[in-house]
């Protein structure tokens, strides 16, 4: 009973609404970018032409984002892709004055707290990365093919709880879609509906 009350409780997180547009549709041009990452050094989207890139949104505030990075679930991840050629973006789009919103010092503190394994994490205050992708929840994850296509969006996993526990019995969405698209497939389950805590854009 105490579980369903704390899912009921992060759920109605959940539906808080970011403003955002929606996703770009899978099988679509992945929308162009640049942003600075923790170092100050500007990121793009075009300096990973022709390699396979994950878009991890992100909040270390956020109890959905804490099972994966608590468990080493996400780091497993970044490093097991990161090792193959894989670019990984992990972006904070939350803006100033809000939850998860991170400076630079901040990112860098919790990354090797954490262990992180990720390419770059890309602080990206005005929203505007994370409006071009429609993010509305972090985690939210986006794979890109070389092509610059658009072959995967949404949840992590097939199990919208923040309880760590339900990691080894649920689906990896991205592993699947990165598995399958890099070995020449067509991505299985190309779209989820993505869970977590809203990205915490700027007010308007």
């Amino acid at each position: 009973m105490k579980t369903k009350l704390i899912t009921a409780l992060f759920a109605s997180i959940v539906t808080v609404a970011a403003i955002a547009s929606e996703p770009p549709p899978v099988g679509s041009a992945a929308p162009q970018f640049s942003a600075p990452d923790t170092n100050g050094k500007t990121q793009s989207l075009a300096d990973y032409k022709g390699k396979y890139v994950v878009l991890e949104w992100f909040n270390p505030e956020c109890p959905f984002v804490k099972k994966h990075y608590g468990s080493g679930n996400m780091q497993k991840l970044q490093q097991e892709y990161t090792s193959k050629g894989v670019a990984w973006l992990t972006i904070d789009s939350n803006a100033p004055g809000e939850q998860g919103n991170l400076t630079a010092d901040q990112a860098e503190k919790i990354m090797n707290g954490w262990k992180t394994k990720q390419t770059a994490l890309l602080l990206d205050g005005d929203g505007k990365v994370g409006q071009m992708y429609g993010a509305k929840n972090t985690p939210f994850m986006v794979v890109i093919d070389p092509d610059g296509k658009i072959v995967y969006e949404g949840a992590i996993d097939s199990k919208a709880t923040p309880n760590p526990s339900d990691i080894a019995s649920s689906t990896n969405y991205v592993k699947v879609a990165l598995d399958e698209t890099m070995s020449g497939k067509p991505v299985s389950t190309p779209h989820s509906r993505p869970y977590g805590c809203s990205v915490k854009y700027k007010k308007s």
